[in-house]
Parts: structure tokens; sequence; C-alpha cells
């Protein structure tokens, strides 16, 4: 920074933001859907929807306002202004975070706004007579002490880049002025010893009024094409299959049903389906594991030339890609994407006769046959059998969602078991936190390690998820030895025990545990 500076160059910084192509992602996708094209840079400030968003706190995906903390003092604040936004990015940050309470009571009005002195009043009316951003601290110290602009801005800079030297240098300077301006001293001095510490919050409300449109611009979308911004969110996220169940949960707060993969209605990435009639978010082909981009390609563009699949005979007719092989027909038949032409369970048993089907098919179209009666039309192949096959079970249905997706998503294996976690107490994993103490949990077990101690005794590290979140759950020897049977992936369970966050993450101690259920 200061090197840069002393050699006469000037430093920029450019910062690059996903939250960009969410947005210009879901403008393109409310076009599609609607054909309605919207100016992002000229939206209502005072949109009613995106201020009860806002109020209520309803920020996942939102620009800055996301989280928990920040959530928490929107609903105290009920933002009714993008002024509201601009002072909530600067001050939720260490240092002015203190500021906030006082800003919220004066905001509210169960607190009295006050100026040091008359002639701050214009200058810190939007903030209720608290200095927040670097451009008060200039026009303060220009009505109370004459300062020029060019005077203010050193001693901007020497506050916004923590230069001591500079800043004890304009320490004369301003009182000196502030005589002459006819600032009271004793005002003069308390203006100083807020300026001395502003050095640790100091925050330029330009910069701050940047963060804050794009806020609002996300909070916006949200609130008024809240499909169309998911599907976006979504699809920022591909590869982190943690945040992507994490949003399909959100999705399910907001009353959006995310839906499995499907033939005839998936594109490559999360859409929005039946936007007018009823509104849906698609998982995408190229979510599927052993699903590749050429077959979802052929896929798509078969069906957008010749229309929708009618059924299994027409699909594997149509598809000639040579990716469609066994493993990415399972696949498509397990995550759910064939569906609508069969149950699962049948349709896996008969994919060896599917794809002999198909390679026939094709072959009696290279060949150019003929009919006996001299017509051109293709020799008819006796229509598709399929065997019979018990239906598949419904957690087995679930293991495979996640084997192919990574997460569950028609259901989920807690959901049959709700009753019971509620009767037995358990506290959703999202809402542990440091200070729990003894806590009980429920979930899922998804992965299993064993160590063996100093003194030769077997341990484990254990994942355990609920319908929100996972946490990491540590097995000593001696819990260990009493449940030995019970620490199978698959499993679910119900552990008691401490939280611990001694390495910066959460962990559950583990001292006691019970099995409802497994799986594997």
């Amino acid at each position: 920074m200061h090197a840069v500076e002393d050699l006469g160059l000037l430093k920029m910084d450019f910062l690059g933001l996903a939250n960009l192509t969410i947005i210009q992602n879901t403008l393109e996708l409310v076009k599609k859907n609607y054909g309605t094209e919207i100016n992002i840079d000229n939206l209502p400030l005072d949109d009613k929807k995106t201020f009860k968003l806002l109020q209520q706190a309803q920020t996942t995906g939102v620009f800055q306002l996301e989280s928990s903390g920040m959530k928490r003092y929107l609903r105290e604040l009920k933002p009714s202004e993008i002024e509201d936004i601009i002072a909530m990015v600067s001050l939720y940050r260490p240092g002015p975070m203190d500021l906030i309470p006082d800003y919220i009571a004066r905001k509210n009005g169960k607190k009295r706004t006050e100026y040091l002195h008359p002639s701050l009043a214009p200058v810190l009316k939007n903030t209720y007579g608290i200095m927040v951003y670097q451009e008060q601290l200039i026009e303060a110290v220009r009505v109370l002490a004459g300062f020029s602009r060019a005077e203010a801005d050193v001693l901007r800079k020497a506050v916004g880049k923590k230069i001591k030297k500079l800043l004890d240098e304009q320490e004369g300077k301003f009182k000196e002025g502030a005589a002459k301006m006819g600032t009271p001293k004793n005002i003069a001095d308390e203006f100083w010893s807020l300026v001395e510490p502003f050095n640790r919050y100091a925050f330029n409300r330009s910069h701050a009024a940047c963060y804050a449109t794009i806020a609002y611009q996300t909070a916006y979308l949200k609130a008024n094409y809240p499909y169309e911004f998911m599907a976006a969110f979504m699809n920022s996220e591909t590869g982190d299959v943690e945040r992507i169940a994490f949003l399909i949960e959100e999705c399910k707060h907001m009353g959006i049903e995310v839906l499995s993969p499907d033939i005839n209605q998936s594109f490559e990435r999360f859409a929005v389906i039946n936007p007018s009639v009823a509104p849906a978010i698609r998982f995408g082909l190229t979510a599927v594991k052993n699903v590749g981009e050429n077959v979802v390609s052929a896929i798509i563009h078969e069906r957008e030339v010749h229309g929708s699949f009618k059924d299994l005979e027409d699909l594997i007719s149509r598809i000639a890609n040579r990716d469609l092989n066994k493993k990415s027909m399972e696949s498509l038949i397990k995550c759910g994407a064939l569906d609508a032409f069969g149950e699962r369970n049948m349709l896996l048993a008969n994919t060896d006769s599917l794809l002999i089907y198909a390679r026939e098919k094709q072959k009696h179209r290279s060949t150019g046959q003929i009919s006996l009666f001299g017509g051109s039309s293709e020799v008819s192949m006796p229509p598709l059998r399929l065997l019979t096959a018990e239906p598949v079970q419904r957690w087995e249905k679930l293991m495979w969602e996640k084997e192919l997706l990574g997460l569950f998503v028609s259901d989920h294996p807690l959901n049959e078991y709700q009753t019971q976690l509620t009767l037995e107490k358990v506290t959703q994993i999202k809402d542990l936190n440091a200070r729990a103490g003894t806590v009980r949990v429920g979930g899922i077990i998804t992965k299993t390690q064993k160590i063996v101690t100093k003194t030769g005794k077997p341990m484990l590290f254990s994942w355990i998820e609920d319908i929100g979140a996972k946490i990491e759950v540590v097995v000593f020897p001696n819990v260990l030895e009493r449940y030995p049977d019970t620490w199978k992936e698959n499993s679910i369970i119900i552990a008691t025990g401490k939280i611990n966050d001694r390495d910066g993450s959460l962990k559950l101690l583990c001292d006691n545990v019970k099995c409802l259920a497994s799986l594997a």
C-alpha cells in the first residue's frame, strides 16, 4: 500500500463479486420466463416487498446482509429506506458494531437524536447524530474548524490509513481552526476525542453506498422474483453440495418446491419450470453423477427440436449419443429423472434390455432397411417389453438420490422420525452454539473414521447430519466400548453430549447414543 504510493503510483483494488453474476443470471431468467426486461440500475428505492423482506430478515443470498448477526439487527432496525442499508453495511464490522444498538434506538425513536454542536445537524442527520462515514468527518471539520476540502481530506487520509504522525499534526491545526470559527473549546476537545478512535471504524460512504446498492438489488430480486433469484443463486453454488442443501432448505421456507431431475423438464442447470402456472425449481441434468455433458446436451437438443419424450421407448429410440451407456442410464433412473416412465427398480432391472433395444433401433435406422412391400418406411421393431420387479424401498430410493445428487431431494430419511425426535427433545444442529452445554441431537451418520489412541484403544470421529446441518461427533473409547455396533454409516441416531469449539469449529463430545434405525 504505502510502498506503491511512495513510488508515485496509484493503487487500485478491483473486487469481483459472484453476486453480480447472480443478478445478471436472474435478469436473464426473468426475461426468458415473463418477457420482462428489468433495468437493475433504475429500481424503485421504495419497493414495499423489498423492505418487508429486509424487515423480516429473510436475507439469505442478499449481499452483505446474510449473516445471523446481521439478520438479528435487521429485525430490530426494521429498515425503511436505502440509507438504513448503507449505515448497516458500514456499522456491521469490528469497532463500529458497538454503535449499532444506539443507531437502532435512535432510528426507532426509543432514544433522542442529539448533536455535539448544532452545526453538525445537517452533517449527521442521516445517521441520527452518529458519525459513521469518512465523508461526515470531512464535513464536520469544515463546519467546526473551517478546514478546506483539501485540508479535510488530509485528516481523512490520516484517519483512514491510520497514519499516527499525520494525525497528531492535524490535532493542533483542528483546534486552532475551531477557535477561529468560534467553536467552544470543550466541544472541539470532545469532538477530537471521537476522531482519534474513528480510525478503528471509519468507512467511506461512497463505498458503503455501492455495497448497499447491490444488497438492495439482490433483495429486490429475491422479493419480487424469488424463483428466478433462487435458481440463479443455486447455479452460482454448483459444486458445493452443503451450500446447495442449505439453499434448498431456504427454498422450502420460502414455499418454493425444488424437484428432482426430470428427463422432459430439466435443463443443464437449475431452472424454473412452469413459471406462470405452477412454478418450481427443477434440478439440472448435469448435477447427476455419471451423466456427462454430451449426453445432457443431446437430450435437451432432441427435446427442443422434436418435443418431449413420450415414453421410455421413445427416449431410447431418439437418443443416439454414445455417452448414454449403462452407467449413465442407471444414474438417470436412480435419481428419479425417468420416474415419468416407470418405477425406478423396475426400470433398473431392465437396463440391459433397454440398451440392447436402443442399439437394435439405431442399427435398423443406419442400415436403411425398407418394408417388404417396397415402401421406404423403416421396418418396425417389436414393442419394448419390460420385466417386472419389486418397487424400491423408500430409504433406498433416498440413498440413491444422496449418492447421485449429493443430497436428499424428494424426501429426507429423518422425516418419518420427526415425532420421536421431538419427544426426545433434540436440538437442531444449526441452532447449536459454543454455549449450548449438554445437548441431544438427532441425525443420520454420513461418515465415520476410526483411529487408535496412544493407549491402543479405538475411538471414532463421526459426522451426523439432520435436515438442516451437520456436525462432527467425537466418540471416545469408553463410549465406543458401550455402543460398538451403533456407529455405522446411514444409521439414524440420537447422540447426547457436550458442545466443544476448541479448534474453532463446533464438535459434539458424545457421552451417550441411541440408534433409531439402520439404513445400511
